[in-house]
């Protein structure tokens, strides 16, 4: 046999192992291939087009439950904040409805175990199945400022994730996300390389608030405590409530 012909043989053992491994890898994760897939393609994606950083280990990878709130500037933010969870265990984010049944995307959310919110907030069903899978000691994920923030700082948080929070009881890690690629739509952030850094912080202690009424002016009060948590750890200045609490829950979009 010819030096080629060795090493022809050679590489492709050496391809196949390779296949073997990640074969192996992805049907023996304890969450499933489909989460194992998803998050290695997150990492590597983030790491090599964004030059993924943080600022530490991420604080709740074990964390039973835990509900995360960050910053919202970009549709890739719900990935940039759980390819920092090194076990690849999902992040549930709250998304909005509109974007489920997109192909690509759905497959995204099915993995994530994602609650569909629709925009207007009136619906219940979503508040529910957040507080429950919070209760089942899951992470769930929230952008308490309901919407992609195109200007600077923060804007004013809605009361839902305070709601959430108290209900729950569940200890509120503030994550902010520095300079995600933002453009007019939902597609361009995709392809516009950026160097993005993630900040995660300690949980927020809310014990002195538990077990009193949750009226308005409290919600309100926490979503604020909040709010500075996450400004503070951005280095933003956060934006005052303007208008008159009103529960609805946050989505991502």
């Amino acid at each position: 046999m010819s030096a080629d012909a060795i090493a022809g043989w050679t590489l492709a053992g050496y391809a196949l192992a390779l296949a073997g491994l990640v074969l192996w890898r992805a049907l023996s994760h304890p969450r499933g291939w489909r989460t194992w897939l998803l998050y290695l393609i997150a990492a590597l994606y983030s790491r090599l087009c964004f030059h993924w950083r943080a600022n530490r280990p991420c604080p709740f990878v074990d964390a039973t439950p835990a509900l995360v709130i960050a910053n919202h500037r970009c549709p890739l933010d719900p990935l940039l904040v759980w390819v920092g969870v090194a076990n690849g265990r999902p992040i549930e984010f709250l998304t909005a409805q509109e974007y489920f049944g997109t192909p690509g995307l759905q497959f995204i959310f099915d993995t994530m175990h994602s609650i569909p919110v629709a925009r207007d907030g009136k619906d219940t069903g979503p508040t529910r199945t957040a507080l429950r899978r919070l209760k089942e000691g899951r992470i769930l994920g929230v952008f308490p400022e309901g919407r992609l923030n195109r200007g600077q700082g923060l804007l004013p948080g809605n009361i839902g994730v305070a709601w959430l929070a108290l209900q729950s009881q569940a200890p509120v890690f503030p994550v902010y996300i520095h300079n995600a690629p933002q453009r007019d739509d939902m597609v361009s952030p995709l392809y516009t390389f950026t160097r993005v850094r993630v900040s995660y912080g300690d949980p927020v202690d809310l014990s002195e608030y538990y077990g009193r009424r949750k009226s308005p002016e409290l919600l309100q009060e926490v979503t604020d405590l909040l709010m500075e948590r996450l400004a503070e750890l951005g280095g933003v200045a956060p934006s005052p409530h303007d208008a008159p609490a009103t529960l609805k829950m946050p989505s991502a979009g």
